[in-house]
């Protein structure tokens, strides 16, 4: 009887403590608000009196993104910013846009795992494992294949063809958030410090302030 009441107390104990995890943010961060009375984590919801089917849907993931960039990629979101309805539900997908051998540049996700199919053309993709053994993990895809990128790790794809490619993005997360690594890193605002860059890329400061001049010329042309 002691040895049931001992399990059945440490069971308790420890769906007590699974239970009270916090839930996955939604957003970069949530600055507390003491004046509000209702903590939001994500978007208030609509009076589901006024909702309506326009709430659940999108048109236009038919159509072609303009690959004319420096990097030869587009991405179209449809994630709850597009879909209304999207939110709490924990989902999201992107169209991507690929001009012969462009490219979507190494970045993140930080709030969502992706699942890429490849719907027309061929893509090299890859993601690469957390440090300290940073092993690159990279496939050759064709129409029809799918590939996983595992939430928050560094990914790419590139078009390897003369022709365009397009792949759809599903996405785990109602706000995946992206984090281009390139733009992140060259183009913040304000800059990171030349000292902090030079010393962590091992180039001298007019290579680090080259890279910055160029981030802040793209940025201004989109």
């Amino acid at each position: 009887m002691a040895f049931q009441f001992l399990f059945l107390a440490f069971i308790a104990i420890t769906c007590s403590i699974a239970l009270a995890t916090d839930p996955s943010s939604l957003q970069d961060f949530c600055v507390a608000d003491p004046v509000r009375s209702v903590p939001v984590n994500g978007l208030v919801c609509k009076d589901p009196k006024f909702v309506e089917a326009n709430d659940f849907s999108f048109s236009g993931l038919h159509l072609a993104g303009n690959t004319s960039n420096t990097v030869g990629s587009h991405v179209t979101p449809v994630n709850v910013a597009q879909i209304a309805g999207l939110n709490t539900l924990g989902i999201s997908i992107a169209r991507i846009d690929y001009a012969p051998w462009g490219v979507n540049s190494p970045h993140t996700h930080p709030r969502a795992s992706e699942v890429l199919t490849v719907l027309e053309g061929s893509l090299q993709v890859g993601f690469i494992t957390s440090h300290p053994e940073n092993r690159l993990i990279t496939k050759i895809l064709h129409v029809g294949d799918v590939f996983v990128f595992p939430v928050g790790l560094l990914h790419f794809q590139r078009n390897i063809g003369y022709g365009n490619a397009v792949a759809i993005a599903a996405l785990s997360s109602q706000n995946p958030g992206v984090i281009t690594i390139a733009n992140a890193v060259f183009g913040s605002n304000p800059d990171i410090s030349s000292d902090v860059l030079t010393r962590a890329f091992q180039v001298d400061k007019d290579t680090i302030y080259n890279f910055q001049s160029r981030k802040r010329t793209a940025f201004a042309v989109e």
